[in-house]
């Protein structure tokens, strides 16, 4: 009989937002009148842009004739697209990448996970508490940790617990380590890092030949000019910083499909023998051997976020949503919860009130507004006693779950 990865076993047994998906349907079944607001899960609402719609639409026509049809693709992406988000994206921050040194994939969710594969097991990995789940799950899955210990934590890992105190910014580790996983604006806390912070960490890296993973899937979201929206903004980063780009909250490309990774040829790892090898070459080996590339349409479509029409109509569905977050984030705050994030972000990070679980207080937010969000804890120990919005509903569902809140809070 064929054996499991037994690795799997060691993790609890759901991930976080199917749990929450299963009390969702459990009330909705019993309370079928109830109208649920979901501000949890940071799904997308707002339609695609015109201006990347019609490039979808034409690339799709491309494929139903001889002349413009595309088959496989480059693996990597296209160099079109590619181009267009160094040109347009990268280079007015002041950042010069070469083609080589970006892949194109079908998001970040799966790049976090995959590039696991060219690092070894004994590396040790750095993460921050509270933390996007898929960080910690992934190097469980690959056998890099042990179990869990009583407060959640697997042995193997680092965790740079953020909370109230240090700002929700993690503390330089006080150990050496080999992997570093930093997110701004980040997931779920909404904050941001100023340079100052990002070149600590930069500094670190280098002297200690770590490599940071920079999960930037927010950045478009980031209003205060003095923040990075590429690790590579910072001196030095680009010897040791990878870093992961998104469409889908960007663009609304949720159910598209369409991110990035930067892997500068200057990052480098070391061989059993010593000797320094590029995970360039490494992450383009795994990349077209694992890989068949992001569909021709789908790439067209992200070019077109790019254009000038494209931009200006994503900026506004941006606009949108931090709108929305703005909405919460005054609302709950005239309410008497102490908020954070949803300045640069669209998540609202809030401190449950009455010092209710994070569990408890989904609960009676679920049975008492109809409204779902996201318990802290779900997202690691320090987040007990934490919850996250999401600023990426419809502008009346998002008025009315404000309100409702209030109204129970009083």
């Amino acid at each position: 009989m064929a054996k499991i990865n037994g690795n799997y076993l060691k993790l609890k047994a759901g991930y976080l937002f199917p749990e929450i998906g299963r009390r969702v349907r459990e009330f909705a079944a019993a309370n079928p009148a109830a109208k649920v607001i979901r501000l949890g899960i940071g799904d997308v609402t707002r339609p695609l842009a015109p201006a990347v719609l019609k490039a979808f639409h034409a690339a799709v026509d491309d494929l139903g004739t001889i002349d413009q049809f595309a088959g496989y693709g480059p693996e990597q992406g296209y160099d079109w697209l590619i181009n267009t988000i160094i040109e347009k994206s990268y280079k007015p921050l002041g950042v010069s990448l070469s083609t080589s040194e970006m892949f194109i994939s079908d998001g970040s969710k799966c790049d976090c996970a995959n590039i696991l594969d060219i690092f070894a097991l004994d590396n040790i990995v750095a993460i921050g508490d509270p933390v996007y789940p898929v960080y910690n799950d992934t190097n469980v899955m690959i056998g890099r940790t042990g179990d869990s210990d009583d407060k959640g934590y697997y042995k193997g890992i680092v965790y740079l617990p953020c909370n109230e105190a240090n700002g929700f910014i993690p503390a330089l580790p006080t150990e050496k380590v080999d992997i570093i996983y930093l997110c701004f604006p980040n997931n779920p806390t909404g904050v941001v890092a100023s340079r100052a912070e990002l070149k600590k960490w930069v500094d670190y890296a280098n002297a200690n030949a770590a490599v940071i993973f920079y999960d930037a899937a927010y950045e478009a979201f980031i209003t205060d000019p003095s923040i990075p929206h590429s690790i590579y903004e910072i001196e030095g980063a680009k010897k040791c910083a990878i870093e992961f780009r998104s469409f889908s909250k960007t663009a609304g490309f949720t159910g598209v499909r369409c991110g990035l990774v930067v892997v500068p040829e200057e990052v480098m790892g070391t061989t059993e023998s010593g000797e320094k090898y590029s995970f360039n070459k490494l992450w383009l080996r795994r990349t077209t051997t694992k890989f068949n590339g992001a569909s021709y349409p789908v790439q067209r479509a992200a070019a077109a976020v790019y254009s000038d029409e494209g931009w200006k109509q994503t900026k506004e569905v941006i606009d949108y949503y931090m709108e929305n977050a703005r909405i919460i984030r005054e609302g709950l705050t005239e309410a008497g919860v102490t908020i954070f994030g949803g300045v640069n972000a669209p998540y609202i990070w809030l401190k449950t009130p009455g010092g209710m679980t994070s569990w408890d207080f989904f609960d009676k937010l679920l049975n008492e507004c109809n409204v779902v969000g996201t318990p802290g804890s779900g997202f690691g120990p320090s987040g007990e006693g934490y919850f996250r919005l999401s600023a990426f509903g419809h502008r009346e569902n998002v008025i009315e779950a404000v309100e409702r809140i209030k109204k129970n809070l009083k």
